[in-house]
This record gives C-alpha cells, sequence and structure tokens, in this order.
C-alpha cells in the first residue's frame, strides 16, 4: 500500500533516498519551432548522479523552510515519489505558484503516485492563494503526456528564470480555480 505525507525538512537527506530510482529513458521530446510545437527524436538517458540527488536534498529542504510543500510517497516506508511546491505567487494576475518537481521512481510508475501527489500539490496551492500551478516541465512525450492528463496547457506567461536554466523544458500551467466548485 502506498502512504502519502507531508515532509519536514530534516527528514530530507540522503538516505531518503536509497531507493528512489531516477531514470528515465527518452527518445522523443517536443520542441518548439518557429512558434508550434513539432515532436523530434531526442535519445538519452535521464539519470541523476550523487550530485544532482545532493543539490535535490538541499532544494527541497529551502522549499520547506521558507514555506512551501514537499508531499512523499512512500511504499513498504521507502520514499517512491515526491512532489514541491513553492509559496511565492508570482505573474502578476495569473497568480502562479511553482511546482519545482514531481517525480516517481522507475520501479513504480504507472501506479498512480504521480497522479496522486499531482492532485495533492494542486490542492495546497489553491488553500494557499495560487489560480494556477506554474510548470517548467520536461519535454519528453510521455512526460508531456502525463501533464496533459492532468489538465495542463501551455503557460500564459512564461517565466524567465525557468527558461534560462532549462531551454528544452516546456513551459505549462494548470488552472486551479475550476477545483473551487467542486
Amino acid at each position: 500500500m502506498i502512504t502519502y505525507r507531508n515532509l519536514e525538512a530534516q527528514e530530507i537527506t540522503l538516505p531518503l533516498f536509497d531507493a528512489f530510482q531516477r531514470r528515465q529513458i527518452v527518445r522523443k521530446c517536443w520542441r518548439r519551432e518557429a512558434k508550434l510545437w513539432v515532436i523530434r527524436d531526442a535519445p538519452f538517458i535521464d539519470e541523476w548522479s550523487p550530485e544532482d540527488y545532493a543539490l535535490l536534498v538541499k532544494c527541497l529542504q529551502n522549499t520547506v523552510d521558507s514555506g512551501g510543500i514537499v508531499y512523499g510517497a512512500f511504499f513498504e516506508q521507502m520514499l517512491k515519489g515526491f512532489v514541491s511546491v513553492e509559496p511565492q505567487l508570482f505573474g502578476g494576475s495569473h497568480k502562479y505558484m511553482d511546482l519545482t518537481s514531481i517525480h516517481v521512481s522507475a520501479d513504480m510508475r504507472g501506479e498512480g503516485i504521480g497522479r496522486a501527489l499531482f492532485l495533492m500539490a494542486k490542492a495546497w496551492a489553491r488553500e494557499h492563494g495560487a489560480k494556477k500551478l506554474y510548470i517548467s516541465a520536461h519535454s519528453a512525450v510521455e512526460t508531456q503526456a502525463f501533464y496533459k492528463a492532468m489538465g495542463c496547457t501551455e503557460a500564459a506567461v512564461y517565466q524567465q528564470a525557468h527558461i534560462e536554466s532549462e531551454p528544452f523544458d516546456c513551459q505549462l500551467e494548470c488552472n486551479l480555480e475550476d477545483e473551487r466548485s467542486k
């Protein structure tokens, strides 16, 4: 059984990720060419190094310390997924909150963990005054299919820092206001 809970900054350490497998075999990606989105061959393996995990730990701790949220998904007491949302509103009237990460361990994909974590992130952001989630998302076809299934569309306003940091990412948003009436 998978359990979900918010993570405290002090428990976000390297050993928390011992059973987490960040590996994605990418074959095709979305690319923006002449203002049109097209699918291109872009084969590579996306796998985190020890340095990537160390940076991730610092970033997630900072998210919690600054008032944001990190939710974890656990299977047999091992972290198998997580999502983080920053607390700051940006984008003027769009009132975005930044969904800075959502990942599911390679050995647990397809179990609904990503969907559950995404819905938790949406609820938290809505409760904290956001109108939309902003996502600078990996351009892999499979990743984009997930976000589309979750109701995401191209962002109305792009955040420049994300574009500079990850120029091949797709800049997305997810409207949270529709959820208020449910």
